[in-house]
C-alpha cells in the first residue's frame, strides 16, 4: 500500500495516470528543468512515462515519489520523493520540483520536512542525500536551512541540454541509537 503523508497545507499521495497533466505542467517548464538533469518535456506522453517510471521504482523498492497536492484542491503541483533508494545500506537521495506558480510559498520546505521524517522513521534510513546543481541557489539554500551538510562537489556530474554541470552533494544523517538527526 502506498503511504499517504499530510502536512498542514499539503497532501503527499501516490501519483496516478490522471496526474500526467500536472507532471507535464512542471516538466514542460524550462524554469523547472534547467537545474534538474532532465530535458524539458514536449509531449503529454512523456509525462505519462514518468508516472509509469515512478510506479515501477516503488514496486521494485528503488525509490518512492509522491505527488504534491494542496489540501482542498484537485491535481498535483509538483512531486517529491526518494531516488537511488538502497534498503540494504539504509540510504536514499531526495528530489523534488514544484510548478513555478507555487514557488516561494513554503510548500517544498513543508514537503521536504515531512518526507525526511518519513524516511528516517518509516523507511529506516540513516542517510538522506541530495545532489543539486551548483547554480540552483534556491535549492541549495533550502537544504542547508533545514540541516543538510554540504559534503563536496561532483565535477561534471549531471548533463542538462548536452552540457555537463558540477553539483553539490549533501547529506542528512540520523543517529540510530538516539533517534535524532545529526549534522
Amino acid at each position: 500500500m502506498f503511504p499517504i503523508l499530510e502536512t498542514e497545507r499539503l497532501l503527499l499521495r501516490e501519483i496516478k495516470k490522471e496526474d500526467a497533466k500536472g507532471i507535464f505542467a512542471c516538466f514542460s517548464s524550462n524554469d523547472v528543468t534547467r537545474f534538474y538533469g532532465q530535458e524539458t518535456l514536449e509531449h503529454l506522453e512523456q509525462a505519462e512515462e514518468f508516472v509509469d517510471f515512478f510506479s515501477k521504482n516503488h514496486r521494485e523498492k528503488r525509490g518512492i515519489r509522491w505527488g504534491i497536492e494542496r489540501k482542498g484542491t484537485q491535481g498535483i503541483i509538483g512531486t517529491i520523493g526518494f531516488n537511488a533508494w538502497s534498503p540494504k545500506h539504509k540510504r536514499a537521495e531526495i528530489g523534488y520540483e514544484i510548478h513555478p506558480n507555487e514557488w516561494r510559498k513554503g510548500y517544498i520546505t513543508e514537503a521536504v520536512l515531512k518526507v525526511i521524517s518519513y524516511g528516517f522513521e518509516e523507511m529506516d534510513l540513516t542517510r538522506i542525500g541530495a545532489v543539486v546543481f551548483i547554480e540552483n541557489v534556491p535549492s541549495n539554500k533550502l537544504l542547508t536551512k533545514i540541516g543538510f551538510q554540504k559534503e563536496g562537489v561532483l565535477k561534471d556530474y549531471m548533463y542538462q541540454n548536452g552540457k555537463a554541470h558540477d553539483t553539490y552533494v549533501y547529506s542528512l544523517l540520523k543517529m540510530c541509537e538516539k533517534g535524532i538527526v545529526r549534522k
